[in-house]
């Protein structure tokens, strides 16, 4: 499995999810993460030492993670560029599956 590069926009003040298919990079087929768990985390860059949000995982189906943030922790992001990335665990491998920017936009209406 390669890591899958990403960048993703949040809008500020809106619920926001986005869903990513994991593949193994020496066949294109499907990973599968049966018995994996994953975490998420938002930074401003990715040597910071403080998480700015901590995005809800789940798994759509054997080979999809989902991230997701509600409207009240994206309300309270200030618009900018950041880094994600997701990492997956299976109890005897950690690996990055995910990584990228992510832009959080100001809304004009709240």
């Amino acid at each position: 499995m390669a890591v899958y590069v990403s960048n993703i926009t949040i809008p500020a003040g809106e619920d926001f999810e986005e869903t990513f298919t994991i593949e193994n990079y020496n066949n294109n087929t499907l990973f599968d993460l049966t018995g994996y768990t994953a975490k998420s985390h938002l930074k401003k860059h990715p040597s910071s030492l403080n998480t700015t949000a901590v995005f809800v995982i789940s798994f759509p189906n054997p080979s999809k993670i989902k991230i997701s943030l509600g409207s009240t922790i994206t309300s309270v992001l200030k618009p900018g560029r950041y880094s994600y990335d997701i990492f997956i665990d299976n109890g005897s491998k950690k690996r990055k599956a995910v990584e990228g920017s992510a832009l959080v936009t100001a809304g004009v209406t709240t």
